[in-house]
């Protein structure tokens, strides 16, 4: 079961090995080695560690990291979701975008947006994401890639009914 919380600042480490294992391991033939070695470079302490003070969670299995996502409220953006690639076909990166879109619902966000892999198009789809149209993500480290901006409707939670006289 994966046990989900809150990131912190000594947790940017091993959210940063995720991601660059993630990208490693998933990202082979939609991107170039070239992209993915430029992506994965340098460590937490080159800027990914400030992710951590966003709503930025680390799933856990075991007590072992093993899953990332990222809620960016200025955007209301999913972001940062990886899963480590021995953890893979587990239903964790699942786990954690409900949870993100949960938090989204409690904070009465109604669609949120994010920028798809192109290799993860398809488990975002089949998570109710909607987009197919490619475009070009530029990172703030001056990454160029592929991307597939997608929406997804995020609608308020609603209370459960109650029985006539309760």
């Amino acid at each position: 079961m994966l046990q989900i919380k809150r990131a912190t600042l000594h947790d940017a480490d091993s959210a940063f090995a995720i991601r660059r294992e993630a990208i490693r391991s998933q990202c082979i033939g939609a991107y170039t080695a070239e992209q993915m070695a430029l992506w994965t470079r340098g460590s937490a302490s080159d800027g990914y560690d400030t992710l951590m003070e966003k709503r930025f969670y680390l799933g856990r299995v075991d007590g072992e990291p093993v899953a990332t996502g990222m809620l960016d409220l200025g955007n209301n953006e999913v972001g940062a979701l990886f899963v480590l690639p021995g953890y893979t076909g587990r239903g964790y990166g699942k786990a954690m975008l409900d949870h993100l879109e949960n938090v989204a619902r409690e904070l009465a966000i109604e669609e949120v947006v994010l920028d798809s892999t192109l290799n993860a198009a398809s488990f975002y789809r089949a998570c109710g994401y909607v987009g197919d149209e490619q475009a070009i993500y530029r990172s703030p480290s001056g990454l160029v890639l592929a991307c597939i901006p997608m929406t997804k409707q995020i609608y308020p939670l609603r209370p459960s009914p109650t029985k006539p006289g309760e």
